[in-house]
């Protein structure tokens, strides 16, 4: 599977040798997009690199026109690992003290990707305290390292400092994404996940919702992502941020939700777990309903579209997996059972949100795994941990299928 390389291209004279890993990672199938350094630009040329990559390369982090169709926020996003060759003792430097002055720095600064760095510098600058200091701390961080070797410099000195040949930097990639991949088990799968209530509105002031704080829709949709899935969250209104690496539709009400929803497909796993309104006021009233010293007229109500049927009786892009939430007050596992066969979705989440369990809203959930198999009782647990044993669920699902 084709893998996307951000190649930070650093100054010096080991600088050449990104030019062959360039060439390396592209005969291997991977895409690679290249951000070269001012230092860098002094024994490369973009030119070079531009050829060989097949993509614009990257400079400035003021270009204005590359702001706007590829800021430096999404470009340190939108790799799959972030590999700095030659990394030298200054951008080193930088990232282990969070610097952020240019391109290079600020992508290292702003990317949730895992980080590896070939190192290439002089041998006593290698052995100086601040940068053993500094490859101590980015070792900490999580960064992994390939070389340097040993030899002789370009300078005539003898030592620790050679940046590693690129087709020993290209297997350290090879194993950086394999390792990437055990633990991403849902990459290149596609995910939708509802969370949150919806708002029916009955006036401009005035709605009709649920108690839903979108804290376990959420955390599934961020699960989803760590794992790997390219994650579509559609959210109603909630008073939490949007996880890390996901695509955030925000949606009011249940029709809108519905069809962000069918906008997203085709998808391969669908996760249900909004809070919708069952109901809505037939007409909703332009202007606010005043009190005018009697009861209003009754609000005729009309049913709210199913989302979570409609998912999954979808005519040609059902996903391969729909799972749908119960909440429930009674009869948590009997209710929601008879859910699962009503809705034709394959799997039912089930949870008691009886008044004093505090699972609305709260931050741990106890629930029900409902499918056509049988039933998993969970025990009380953080819904972040919920959303991982979800995850896991699904997981094992297309690991087997």
């Amino acid at each position: 599977m084709t893998k996307r390389i951000l190649l930070i291209v650093g100054g010096g004279i080991a600088a050449y040798k990104a030019l062959e890993l360039t060439r390396a990672l592209r005969k291997r199938g991977h895409a690679v997009r290249a951000i070269l350094t001012r230092a860098g630009a002094e024994f490369v040329t973009p030119l070079s690199l531009a050829s060989l990559t097949g993509d614009k390369v990257y400079q400035d982090l003021f270009n204005l026109t590359d702001e706007s169709e590829m800021g430096h926020i999404e470009l340190s996003r939108s790799a799959d690992l972030v590999v700095v060759a030659p990394a030298t003792a200054d951008l080193m430097a930088k990232a282990a003290h969070g610097l952020a002055g240019d391109l290079a720095s600020t992508t290292l600064l702003a990317t949730d990707k895992p980080v590896l760095m070939a190192p290439a510098m002089n041998v006593r600058m290698w052995r100086h305290a601040a940068t053993q200091r500094n490859l101590a701390q980015l070792k900490a961080d999580g960064v992994g390292f390939v070389g340097p070797g040993e030899g002789e410099m370009a300078c005539g000195e003898f030592g620790p400092g050679r940046m590693a040949e690129p087709e020993a930097i290209a297997q350290a990639i090879d194993a950086a994404l394999g390792a990437l991949d055990a633990a991403r088990p849902l990459a290149g799968l596609s995910a939708l996940v509802t969370s949150g209530p919806t708002h029916e509105p009955i006036d401009p002031v005035r709605y009709i919702a649920n108690r839903s704080s979108g804290k376990q829709g959420h955390a599934i949709a961020g699960a989803l992502a760590a794992a790997g899935a390219r994650v579509t969250l559609v959210s109603g209104p909630v008073g939490i941020p949007a996880p890390s690496g996901v695509q955030l539709v925000s949606v009011e009400t249940a029709r809108e939700m519905l069809a962000a929803a069918e906008r997203a497909l085709p998808a391969d796993i669908a996760v249900c777990a909004a809070a919708v309104a069952d109901w809505r006021v037939a007409s909703d009233a332009a202007q606010k309903i005043k009190k005018a010293g009697h009861a209003p007229e009754p609000l005729a109500l009309v049913e709210n579209p199913d989302i979570l049927a409609t998912l999954s009786r979808h005519p040609f892009r059902r996903p391969r997996l729909v799972i749908g939430f119960a909440a429930e007050t009674e009869n948590v596992v009997e209710y929601a059972r008879a859910k699962l066969a009503r809705k034709g979705c394959d799997w039912i989440v089930a949870n008691d949100v009886s008044p004093g369990t505090g699972i609305m809203g709260g931050d741990s959930n106890t629930v029900h795994l409902i499918t056509a198999g049988g039933e998993e009782n969970w025990a009380a647990m953080p819904k972040g941990e919920v959303a991982q044993r979800l995850v896991s669920r699904i997981a094992a699902e297309f690991a087997g299928a």
